[in-house]
């Protein structure tokens, strides 16, 4: 019994990681069951069985992959900008780009529009505990416009603008991160 378990859930964290791979690959429009099946090695029978469908495996992969991405974002240091920038520079560096293609497709994709709301209060969440010493003593609307000054800086749009538009270094982008930050610091 214990071994079918396993089984069961090595197959569907197979198809979980066939998801993503072909989500990261190919326009949501074009994601077909069939192919991620195809990637997995399973029938697209099994996907069905296991996720009920295209819905249903989307929101799976995103569950999933929203875990690994608060999982890492938690290593961010409170009231360090630095190390916590370097955290985001680094998550950044890993699916940035990805985040800014499904960003690109919400509109069109309302599946995709919730997951990307799901991350943005993520972001805004990780701002606010990472920020926290700096957002204290401040109530109502000017702690709302802090915390939104705060969750812009971290953006990824922001992040794109610096290392992608402007072709900065991961290094100088940290830096222009916590320059941009400094102002808004208690210690600063």
């Amino acid at each position: 019994m214990k071994t079918r378990a396993e089984a069961a859930a090595a197959t569907g964290e197979r198809i979980l990681d066939a998801a993503v791979e072909v989500f990261w690959e190919l326009p949501t429009s074009q994601i077909s069951l069939d192919e991620v099946a195809r990637c997995a090695g399973v029938s697209v029978q099994t996907v069905i069985r296991r996720f009920g469908g295209k819905d249903g495996l989307l929101a799976a992969a995103a569950e999933r992959e929203s875990g690994k991405v608060r999982r890492q974002r938690d290593e961010a240091p409170v009231g360090d900008a630095a190390g916590a920038v370097h955290v985001l520079v680094e998550h950044y560096e890993a699916v940035g780009d990805r985040v800014l293609k499904m960003l690109a497709e919400e509109e069109r994709v309302p599946r995709l529009s919730e997951i990307a709301d799901r991350g943005r209060a993520l972001h805004r969440d990780w701002c606010a505990r990472v920020f926290a010493p700096d957002l204290v003593g401040r109530a109502g609307t000017d702690r709302q416009r802090r915390l939104a000054q705060f969750v812009s800086v971290c953006d990824v749009y922001t992040w794109k603008l610096l290392r992608r538009d402007a072709g900065l270094s991961r290094r100088q982008t940290e830096l222009a991160l916590v320059e941009l930050l400094n102002p808004m610091l208690k210690g600063s």
